[in-house]
């Protein structure tokens, strides 16, 4: 069910706003033409790119946003973003890359409606964003001037799916990271929560039969209009093509890397079920394959945040991005 939105302030984070703003006017803006498409991606390094070592592409979740947004309230100035990590643990030697969603610009104005263009519709699909994925990696390593050491893939909810399928793609990555992923189809995740509900005692079994009921003519009906850009289903700009297309299990691709994997988990996943990406490791396990870390972190959500009291929480992200940095490391 991997459509948790990450909107971050970057308050939250240890940098000041002018720390921000340089981070903002330090990337460098690119477009690769393939066709009839341009596919636009950006770079971060805190030295010159020529001098980096290591390509880490990050791939953020499902959000239908800018990359980064900025507001101007009551003298003060707010950005937000869906890239959660922080700058500050870069190693000197990487190179950052993040692409945007299909007809987003890279920054926009956070308390001005930017419509969701057509073309974002017509392209929110796993085979794209691993297309996309694929085709700048590709392009990096044919400009860089000199050879990257490590080429890292990490992704975040829905973008750990398309980490996992752009594995089966690019045999030039060295490293993933498959963050708040499940194994299993993400269809599933929506009769587990019902589950979890009845255990709960949030839901009787009659209420569940007719939730799980509802569901499955749902899950139908988008299946019978798998391409379908003009309905939508959890959320109003999440289309029928959309789910679809994210519809595979990962496990299956993730089983065909052959490369280092690092999959994280929060056990309080609210949008993942945790039971799903315990699959994983026993599926590793299964087929005899020993090229995964597989970490479930105690007590921590679908952000790596820890709930200290209700309606509060704790950041614990930097944490397992360390943790993923010093696994890049070693590994």
């Amino acid at each position: 069910m991997r459509l948790f939105t990450i909107l971050l302030f970057l308050s939250f984070c240890n940098t000041s706003f002018a720390q921000r703003t340089k981070i903002i006017e330090a990337f460098k803006h690119h477009s690769i033409m393939v066709k009839n498409d341009t596919i636009n991606y950006h770079t971060y390094s805190k030295k010159s790119i020529d001098s980096t070592k290591n390509l880490l592409l990050y791939h953020q979740g499902s959000k239908a946003v800018s990359l980064y947004q900025t507001m101007e309230e009551d003298g003060k100035t707010y950005v937000g973003t869906v890239i959660p990590l922080d700058f500050n643990l870069l190693p000197n030697d990487y190179l950052l890359v993040v692409i945007s969603k299909k007809g987003f610009p890279f920054l926009t104005e956070m308390d001005k409606e930017f419509p969701v263009p057509k073309t974002y519709y017509e392209t929110q699909t796993l085979a794209y964003r691993a297309f996309q994925s694929d085709k700048v990696i590709n392009e990096l390593i044919k400009n860089h001037k000199n050879q990257f050491q490590k080429i890292i893939a990490l992704g975040h909810s829905e973008g750990s799916d398309v980490v996992a399928k752009l594995g089966t793609i690019n045999k030039k990555i060295t490293h993933f990271g498959y963050w708040s992923g499940g194994g299993n189809t993400q269809f599933i995740d929506f009769v587990t929560f019902i589950r979890k509900d009845v255990d709960k005692g949030t839901l009787t079994e009659e209420q569940a039969e007719l939730k799980i009921d509802s569901l499955f003519n749902d899950l139908k009906d988008i299946m019978a209009n798998p391409n379908a850009t003009d309905r939508f289903w959890q959320g109003k700009n999440n289309s029928y093509k959309r789910w679809s297309g994210f519809s595979e299990p990962p496990i299956e691709n993730l089983l065909q890397i052959e490369k280092p994997i690092f999959a994280a988990i929060g056990t309080k996943d609210q949008a993942v079920a945790l039971e799903s990406a315990y699959l994983i490791p026993i599926e590793f396990i299964r087929h005899k394959k020993n090229n995964l870390t597989f970490k479930a972190y105690p007590n921590l959500d679908h952000i790596f945040g820890k709930e200290i009291e209700h309606g509060k929480f704790e950041e614990h992200l930097n944490s397992i991005f360390i943790d993923f940095l010093n696994w890049v490391a070693k590994n």
